[in-house]
């Protein structure tokens, strides 16, 4: 794990310091806190505390501190079991959770979780993310699969390069779209500058978000999103790039002060349904996920304050 570092712009101004990074570099925000606790984090030059207030133009450098192992428990939590049998599991994963392993991340994954409650995973696949045929963000929560048996790992890639598989997302996002129902259709690659996050680039990869607006509020609105294609972090970018970036994310251009008015401490992003073909049985299977806690609690305040 290298350094990390970053400008802070005018869309984080006022981020808490240990939110601001374990968004800006999805690492868990217990890990940060406890690195800038024992120093490891500078702003301009200077320790600060985890809940400092960061002011645009400010340079963040933050050297993570490497233990020598992790502990496998560290990686493991309760992840509920919405359907299973002998090729597929399907998952209402939490917020806080990664799907598989990776640099930097020391919290619990999806891929840890199901093994230690017996599901045997797919061999099939990179070795840090075997039986894992699409991904959630470690800040969005809700409904996806994974694959079981070998047979289903291919099956199922095959559904989603052929986007025959039905992905639904619910969002609040800042202000309201218009028109409130319609396509964006941009392309998406790796940030020019910050390659840790992802923007609309002339030249990236086809990426395609249908929207509907579903309620709106004074200062938001909350969408249905069906995607199309499945990028990286796409609906995050693409809600940024028109302008609407989705509450509680600070990578991509949101308030904090609205996430802080709303008790929200990560983006309003929510996997709610999912719709695939059984890769043995070939029936259409449908799994829904309802909002967890703090989305319904933020969602519950910004109705009362704004009515």
């Amino acid at each position: 794990m290298g350094e990390y570092s970053l400008i802070v712009d005018e869309n984080q101004d006022g981020s808490r310091l240990d939110a601001l990074l374990s968004t800006a570099f999805e690492l868990s925000r217990t890990k940060v806190a406890a690195d800038i606790e024992v120093g490891s984090v500078l702003v301009n030059n200077k320790l600060a505390l985890k809940s400092h207030r960061v002011t645009t133009g400010d340079n963040v450098v933050y050297n993570p501190v490497v233990k020598a192992a992790i502990n496998p428990k560290d990686q493991i939590t309760q992840i509920p079991i919405i359907y299973a049998d002998e090729d597929v599991v399907v998952i209402d994963k939490p917020v806080g959770v990664a799907v598989h392993p990776s640099p930097g991340w020391e919290g619990p994954t999806v891929t840890a979780s199901l093994e230690a409650l017996g599901h045997r995973i797919s061999t099939s696949g990179a070795p840090e993310r075997q039986g894992v045929v699409h991904r959630l963000d470690v800040g969005t929560s809700g409904v996806m699969v994974v694959a079981k048996s070998e047979i289903a790992y291919e099956d199922l890639k095959d559904q989603f390069r052929n986007r025959t598989i039905k992905k639904i997302y619910h969002t609040l996002v800042q202000g309201h779209p218009d028109p409130s129902k319609g396509t964006i259709d941009a392309p998406i690659d790796r940030h020019p500058q910050e390659n840790y996050k992802y923007a609309v680039v002339a030249g990236g990869k086809d990426s395609i978000t249908h929207y509907e607006t579903l309620d709106a509020f004074a200062y938001a609105s909350l969408l249905k999103i069906e995607l199309e294609t499945g990028r990286t972090h796409q609906i995050r970018v693409h809600m940024s790039a028109i302008k609407h970036p989705c509450v509680g994310d600070s990578m991509y251009g949101a308030d904090p002060s609205l996430a802080a008015k709303l008790d929200l401490h990560r983006q309003w992003l929510h996997a709610t349904q999912l719709t695939f073909r059984h890769p043995r049985t070939g029936q259409e299977m449908t799994f829904d996920s309802t909002y967890p806690a703090d989305l319904v609690t933020s969602l519950s305040r910004i109705a009362d304050a704004y009515s």
